[in-house]
């Protein structure tokens, strides 16, 4: 499941997922950010905690990308708190 908890004025949808465990035990969050285009979507997905690219596809600008790693940098710690409580309510 993901949970979301941004929307930007081009399209940009942030979301989170729930904590999934790799086979080592250790736990990690993806956070996605996805628009949509005119040939499907604009996908970036960083993995928490190593803050790894796990996907990339479509144009998203450097800047962008450096932006959205910025904002799970910052937010590390609220996404894993909100994932154990099962997401967010946003009015």
């Amino acid at each position: 499941m993901t949970y979301e908890f941004a929307k930007y004025p081009d399209g940009t949808v942030g979301v989170f997922s729930n904590i999934g465990k790799k086979e080592n035990g250790e736990e990690y969050i993806h956070i996605t950010f996805e628009r949509p285009t005119e040939k499907g979507f604009d996908t970036y997905v960083i993995e928490l905690p190593s803050y790894e690219v796990v996907l990339e596809d479509g144009n998203y600008l450097e800047e962008e990308k450096r932006d959205f790693l910025e904002i799970v940098k910052n937010g590390a710690s609220f996404f894993f708190k909100y994932a154990r409580l099962g997401g967010l309510e946003i009015a």
